[in-house]
Order: C-alpha cells, then sequence, then structure tokens
C-alpha cells in the first residue's frame, strides 16, 4: 500500500521558516498531484499548496508568498518550504498524494506532523 511520511515539523519562533518533507513509497504509476493540508485545533483541514504532476502549483491565500511546494520526482519527494511563519501557521500539516492507476484515482495522506510557532 501506499505511504506517505512526513518530517521537518517543529516549533520556530515567528518570523522564522521551517522546511516540511515528505516522502512517498508503494506502488505508485502515476501522481496526479501532491499537496500540504493543515488543521489546527477547532478547525477544518484546510489545503495549503498544491502541486500537480505539470507543475502547476496552487496556493491558499493566507500562505501565498511565504509557502513554497516542490517535488522532486526521482526521490516521489514533496516539500514545504515555509517562511516568514507567523503564529496562525500553527497546525499538524499532513502531506497528501493522488494517484492515478489505470482507471482508478486514489487518495492518500501522511499521519502528520506538528508545526508551532511563537509569538
Amino acid at each position: 500500500q501506499v505511504q506517505l511520511v512526513e518530517s521537518g515539523g517543529g516549533m520556530v519562533q515567528a518570523g522564522g521558516s521551517l522546511r516540511l518533507s515528505c516522502v512517498v513509497s508503494g506502488r505508485i504509476f502515476s501522481i496526479i498531484s501532491m499537496g500540504w493540508y493543515r488543521q489546527a485545533p477547532g478547525k477544518q483541514r484546510e489545503l495549503v499548496a498544491l502541486i500537480t504532476s505539470g507543475g502547476t502549483t496552487d496556493y491558499s491565500d493566507s500562505v501565498k508568498g511565504r509557502f513554497t511546494i516542490s517535488r522532486d520526482n526521482a526521490k516521489n519527494m514533496v516539500y514545504l518550504q515555509m517562511n516568514s511563519l507567523k503564529p496562525e501557521d500553527t497546525a499538524v500539516y499532513y502531506c497528501n498524494v493522488e494517484t492515478l492507476v489505470g482507471r482508478t484515482r486514489s487518495i492518500y495522506w501522511g499521519q502528520g506532523t506538528q508545526v508551532t510557532v511563537s509569538s
């Protein structure tokens, strides 16, 4: 089965930076998109950034200009560079991948990594 493992979370002061990494393993033949979502206490999970197989990116308005998503296709990895972090960025961040095998599209999630930004 496909597995996603995030790393790079932690605690940082406001204005600081963190780089999240996610490695995807398993039987993956085609990746439609890879992305990062986050969920803060009491809130729904929301999209942070997304990158498609064609390289198109999409960002939440709240992180646009501060976060950058990138990928390494050879390593099946996706990264999220987070700069100018704010306390409101505090959340559990989840890696996500959508795959295509034949006609079957599947979505997989990582276990999440905590990001805490102190004021």
